[in-house]
């Protein structure tokens, strides 16, 4: 909890919660390999001032979608005022901004003095968007970008400029209105949603970008949510956009590695290693069959991920 009384905000102006703002001296979190990113409204209240509680990997307040625009420099001081607050989090903490040329600088600018985590900036679409966005932000502050229109889709395997681009999230809503598309084809085996999802895995981990799945809007149907999570690990993703706490412990759930995956990979790096000390980077394991470079190299990398 941030603020024991956090009703010393209503009906104050936005000047008074302005001058908030604090310093920042918040121990940051280290997470490397993220399995839930929750969305959170920062005009609601409750919930932003229980963000230091909260169960998922990645916390993103959100001031683009679901703010309304006379509502957005309320939402955007709130934020700072509660990030500048707080002390550690279990979460990395992220601001989802506007598009940079639609109020996203004005607020990268004053998010610079608290300094989230990371900024994450909406409906990017080409490589001088990224660097425009780099031109302003605070060097210690990571990017995120959200990929939500075709143009974003087409250019992301060119977007990680300098090695500056962290993370980014699929915004499929907003990318099927791009491209023309109704909603009605969100759905499980249709070829258009994979090839989709597909593209932006493979063209994010090309560009070196850790890629996150996208925000399933029907937050009761836990159901088809906890498919969508078991679809997008097969593909190869190992995080997915959450609304709210249910999703945020299935998401955690289904990308968590398991147990006899990690001791697959221990066994598979040790025994390799031993050969490698008699010259032998190839050879045929009783316990799990032929074992050569890359086998060994995936097993690093399942170890990497925990």
């Amino acid at each position: 909890m941030v603020f024991e009384d956090i009703s010393i905000f209503e009906d104050m102006d936005d000047a008074w919660i302005e001058g908030l703002i604090q310093k920042p001296e918040r121990i940051k979190t280290k997470i490397t390999n993220p399995h839930s990113a929750m969305m959170l409204n920062p005009l609601k209240l409750k919930h932003l001032n229980n963000i230091d509680n909260l169960d998922a990997d990645i916390i993103v307040i959100n001031l683009e979608d679901g703010v309304a625009p006379k509502m957005k420099k309320r939402a955007l001081l709130l934020s700072a005022v509660f990030i500048s607050h707080l002390k550690s989090s279990t979460s990395k903490i992220i601001v989802r901004v506007n598009p940079i040329n639609e109020g996203g600088a004005q607020e990268i600018a004053l998010l610079n003095l608290v300094l989230p985590d990371v900024i994450r900036v909406a409906k990017i679409r080409e490589v001088s968007d990224v660097q425009e966005v780099l031109k302003i932000l605070d060097p210690e502050i990571k990017l995120h970008i959200s990929i939500e229109t075709k143009e974003a889709l087409h250019n992301l395997a060119n977007l990680n400029i300098d090695g500056k681009v962290e993370c980014c999230s699929l915004g499929i809503m907003d990318m099927l209105n791009s491209m023309g598309l109704t909603h009605n084809i969100l759905e499980f085996g249709n070829p258009t949603i994979e090839y989709i999802m597909s593209q932006f895995l493979v063209d994010a981990s090309i560009a070196g970008i850790f890629p996150i799945g996208f925000t399933y809007q029907d937050y009761e149907n836990l159901e088809d949510f906890r498919r969508w999570c078991k679809l997008e690990k097969s593909m190869g993703y190992s995080a997915k956009s959450c609304l709210g706490p249910k999703q945020v412990e299935i998401a955690n759930e289904v990308f968590d590695i398991q147990n006899s995956e990690l001791e697959k990979a221990k066994y598979i790096k040790e025994r390799f290693e031993e050969m490698a000390k008699e010259n032998v980077s190839g050879f045929l394991d009783e316990t799990y069959g032929f074992i050569d470079e890359p086998i060994y190299k995936d097993a690093l990398l399942i170890l990497g991920q925990v």
